[in-house]
């Protein structure tokens, strides 16, 4: 097999029927897409979501990413809310959901032990040991079910099994997007486009700008049937023998995190956030395919390693794989503003600062692909630097840019004009009303500085 194409089919044009048409049309319902296509419709917007698999979550479920972070400043202060915080609170009712509680959030060894195999670290920090803060662990059937209640709870028109596969693009607006479906390819017209594809898939068919980079990707996996408390307390009371077994597990996966396993929400399933494989092009079947084979092997090498030597993993069981492998990066949107690991590294507050992470800005500008109007991108595709995107894309994050989006798209419809003209200040207004924080309060150690680059 070769990744360049030998030979060439010319196709026939054909008529696309129409299946829906609406204000805003959101590609992708991973976290950002549905955080978004939320926003979009409880601002009063007749919404269609896009989805090419059959559940809800993206990474956050078919994923399997299970950890959310990114959520905390240096501080203590949860500074990502809005749609996620709501998420988890929605977990939480369906007993889907763990996290500390605020007194819990501290730096010694007895809240350590309590909290850091659920993910429940600032793994920023490299002295031991790290601080407790809040992250959530959660299940990944439980983000299916609040997804699909949201959807239902705001009149979304929902679309799954519906692979986008290009762009209708007339005077620098995109006028439809085409999906590929089991009865052929479909229509849907729109007056605003929401990119949360991952991949960049709806910007790029338009004309937009964009690089390509590339990071690990990973395929993670559960097991099942995992005495946690024997494994933590071997862990902790024969602190040397773990670490070298530790080190042998990493030799096999080849790669992963401070911890690859964590606790979750149900008894027993530890979640594996590995192995961690470079080298591999996400936009690329060929390269899929062998990153699928190579995960696989190498999990079941784990499983087989942990069985015989871990105490506590002697009866562990493959659970399963996550639906989706877990991919970082491909194309990056160079939009009006172009993020760069600079502006991440020293917190650099912009005055068109729409949401946050941790301690990084995420300016409006930063959202919009130069040349169209009518079409705005949430997501791990957003308009930075290569560097930049990789300090700054975790699940969170991504759905504050979802929810400004849904809230842009709102005001360009409600202003009629273009997304580049919406201002700034009257989304950080209505995220603040939504309850989101919309990054308009700049820590203190931020540099505040309007900046911008020519790009």
């Amino acid at each position: 097999m070769t990744d360049k194409a030998i030979d060439h089919i010319t196709l026939q044009s054909e008529n696309v029927p129409v299946v829906a048409d609406c204000d805003v049309v959101v590609v992708g319902a991973g976290p950002a897409g549905l955080s978004a296509a939320v926003s979009a419709a409880r601002n009063g917007c007749k919404v269609v979501l896009i989805e090419r698999y059959h559940h809800l979550g993206g990474m956050a479920s078919g994923g399997m990413v299970l950890v959310l972070d990114d959520m905390v400043n240096d501080g203590t202060e949860i500074v990502t809310t809005g749609i996620v915080s709501e998420f988890v609170d929605r977990l939480k009712r369906q007993d889907a959901a763990v996290y500390p509680p605020p007194e819990d959030c501290l730096t010694n060894w007895d809240m350590w032990r309590k909290w850091s195999r659920w993910g429940c670290i600032d793994f920023h920090k490299t002295g031991m040991p790290q601080p407790i803060i809040h992250a959530v662990a959660f299940d990944p059937d439980g983000w299916k079910r609040v997804s699909l209640d949201l959807v239902r709870e705001t009149n979304i028109h929902l679309r799954l099994h519906s692979w986008f596969c290009g762009t209708v693009v007339e005077g620098g607006e995109v006028k439809a997007v085409i999906c590929q479906t089991k009865l052929g390819r479909q229509a849907i017209r729109a007056r605003m486009v929401v990119d949360a594809s991952g991949d960049l898939d709806v910007a790029a068919s338009a004309g937009a700008s964009f690089l390509n980079g590339q990071y690990i990707v990973t395929t993670v996996f559960r097991l099942c049937d995992v005495d946690t408390d024997a494994a933590e307390a071997f862990e902790y009371e024969n602190p040397e023998a773990y670490k070298e077994l530790d080190r042998k597990a990493r030799r096999i996966i080849g790669g992963a995190w401070g911890m690859w396993w964590l606790k979750t929400p149900l008894p027993g399933i530890v979640w594996c956030n590995c192995p961690h494989m470079p080298g591999f092009d996400g936009l690329s079947p060929e390269d899929m395919v062998a990153a699928e084979i190579q995960g696989r092997d190498r999990m079941m090498a784990l499983l087989e390693f942990a069985r015989a030597n871990l105490p506590g993993f002697e009866k562990a069981k493959m659970l399963g794989a996550a639906e989706q492998i877990g991919i970082r990066q491909t194309r990056l949107l160079q939009g009006e503003y172009v993020v760069t690991r600079d502006d991440v590294k020293n917190r650099r507050y912009f005055d068109d600062t729409v949401c946050r992470g941790r301690d990084y800005y995420t300016p409006y500008r930063a959202l919009l692909p130069r040349g169209l109007d009518n079409l705005i991108v949430a997501g791990r595709h957003y308009s930075a630097e290569s560097e930049a995107q990789k300090l700054s894309r975790e699940i969170p994050p991504c759905m504050a840019q979802g929810e400004a989006a849904g809230v842009a798209v709102s005001l360009a419809l409600e202003g009629g004009h273009a997304l580049r003209h919406v201002d700034a200040a009257k989304i950080q207004a209505r995220m603040r009303a939504q309850g989101a924080d919309p990054g308009d309060r700049p820590s203190a150690n931020a540099l505040i500085e309007p900046h911008s680059i020519a790009v």
